[in-house]
């Protein structure tokens, strides 16, 4: 291993480049960091300042990384050595030195990076430079120092104090050719900072600025995150809880989700979150349970039987018990307020994070971005919705499709799958949430209640019976969809109107929204 190091002067303050550490190394904008930042505001440049590494148990920071996806990665240390302390001292050129204060361990940098790589992709990734930003040189003292340092640290891989953000981005273009035949940035990022690595299905998208700020943000006491259908929110639930256990492993975690099915389907998420990572956690700190084994947990604690039903009384809003450090409520707005005001009075000494919510908070943050399909076909058809359910999912598995889910009243539900048995040779299902994801097999058409439809992944989405469902629900089952929507219906009842006139004013521009007649 190489390591550059001064001698002799005191170099006390200057930290490491690449440090294995327990706490963030936080670096200030400085001007020349401020430059840096400016330019992925006006180029394809990506700009990364006080960055962590997660690799197995441990966890390095970077304090500055930017990546130009025709390039390759730039890595900069940041030093505070002035012309008076550099005039007199000898760079010198060391073998298998440790990392200390006045040295530049670049060359550790590059082999963490690179085993991250070769874990993930089975290769050494990009191509790697490295920068020095001098906050306290300018070019024309460095001129006059000894050649020992100018030929170790040239001055074309020196970012100098006086030096004008043209001159940076000329440095940094300077380094190599551009080229076409590099990992997309979405893939590099997405292996490099797993914390910020959002899974879909086979594909990796590196989160977006939002999405990074809510990861990156410490939570208060009381925190809400609101965010748009398709905004991504699921996997930033599951990457921000990972964070808090790395940072914090001696803490638990509960997420709520609504139904046992739902639960189950994000405990995999977990799984496939933290597989691509190749992280060590306690995953067992992770619980993700339904708001019923919550109560009836505090129930146990009580002495009191467990109930069926999500009942908050008296007794549970006067006695609390210590559930986890960190509790996160998903999709809150499904739950009435009584239920609300329980988990405040549960965490009242602890961190509570609530996801979609309209009530005031210490910390709200918000998501502005969706990555809805904007092409996905939308349909409002007054018809007879039995029979025309039954053919769009026979055209449907005709063509081949999956993913197909019939919304419905748990009667119809009942009475479409006995017609489904008839005339298609796939086999339906009818799903229960109150199951665990083993004992179901979630196939091409899956027939379900509104209040059942959580956290599946769906490309086609018929709805009937929208009477059956609260407002929140039709919603939720109307965003789910990725390829099209089917809302089915004989007769304009108040439902339909609002969810048809809502869509066909706020989304006209987005998706095309159709109303026909079939008798």
């Amino acid at each position: 291993m190489i390591r550059f190091y001064l001698t002799p002067m005191n170099l006390s303050f200057i930290t490491s480049f690449f440090k294995k550490s327990q706490k963030p190394l936080t670096i200030p904008d400085t001007i020349l960091i401020k430059k840096l930042k400016n330019l992925s505001t006006q180029s394809n440049l990506l700009v990364f300042k006080d960055v962590n590494i997660y690799h197995h148990t441990d966890k390095y920071t970077i304090p500055i990384m930017v990546l130009d996806d025709t390039r390759g990665l730039y890595l900069f240390e940041t030093k505070e050595w002035t012309f008076d302390e550099l005039k007199n001292a000898e760079i010198q050129k060391a073998q298998k030195q440790e990392s200390s204060a006045d040295t530049l361990a670049f060359e550790n940098t590059h082999n963490i990076i690179r085993k991250k790589f070769n874990e993930l992709t089975h290769n050494d990734g990009i191509p790697i430079f490295n920068f020095l930003l001098m906050e306290n040189l300018n070019s024309d003292e460095y001129e006059h120092l000894n050649d020992s340092f100018k030929a170790l640290l040239p001055r074309d891989k020196i970012i100098f104090s006086d030096s004008l953000q043209s001159d940076i981005f000329k440095k940094l273009q300077d380094v190599s050719p551009a080229t076409t035949n590099l990992t997309t940035a979405d893939l590099v990022m997405g292996t490099l900072l797993i914390q910020y690595a959002i899974l879909d299905d086979e594909n990796v998208h590196f989160a977006n600025r939002e999405q990074i700020a809510f990861i990156d943000k410490p939570l208060e006491q009381l925190n809400i995150l609101n965010a748009p259908y398709k905004s991504g929110k699921s996997s930033l639930i599951l990457l921000k809880s990972i964070v808090e256990l790395f940072n914090n492993p001696d803490d638990k975690i509960i997420i709520l989700k609504p139904t046992t099915l739902a639960c189950d389907i994000f405990k995999k998420r977990l799984l496939e979150i933290v597989e691509h990572a190749i992280i060590e956690i306690d995953l067992s700190a992770i619980e993700i349970i339904t708001p019923l084994d919550l109560v009836n947990r505090h129930n146990t604690k009580l002495g009191r039987e467990h109930t069926q039903l999500l009942d908050i009384d008296d007794k549970l809003m006067k006695k609390s018990f210590d559930s986890s450090p960190l509790l996160i409520c998903d999709d809150a707005n499904i739950y009435n307020s009584k239920f609300i005001d329980y988990l405040k009075h549960l965490q009242k000494k602890d961190k509570l994070l609530f996801v979609n919510t309209t009530f005031e908070a210490q910390e709200i943050q918000t998501l502005t971005l969706s990555y809805q399909n904007e092409k996905r076909e939308i349909s409002f058809q007054n018809t007879n919705p039995y029979a025309k359910a039954l053919n769009i999912i026979f055209n449907l598995v005709n063509d081949n499709e999956d993913g197909i889910v019939l919304a419905a009243s748990e009667e119809s539900c009942e009475n479409l799958f006995d017609d489904l048995d008839k005339f298609i040779t796939t086999q339906a299902q009818i799903l229960e949430s109150n199951l665990p994801l083993v004992k179901q097999k979630l196939g091409k058409v899956l027939l379900c209640k509104y209040s059942d439809i959580n956290t599946l992944r769906v490309k086609h989405i018929i709805m009937i019976d929208l009477f059956s469902a609260s407002e929140n629900e039709i919603e939720y089952a109307f965003n789910l969809a990725t390829e099209s929507v089917n809302v089915l219906y004989e007769e304009d009842y108040h439902e339909i109107i609002h969810l048809r006139n809502k869509y066909e004013q706020s989304s006209q521009e987005r998706i095309r929204v159709e109303s026909t007649t079939n008798t």
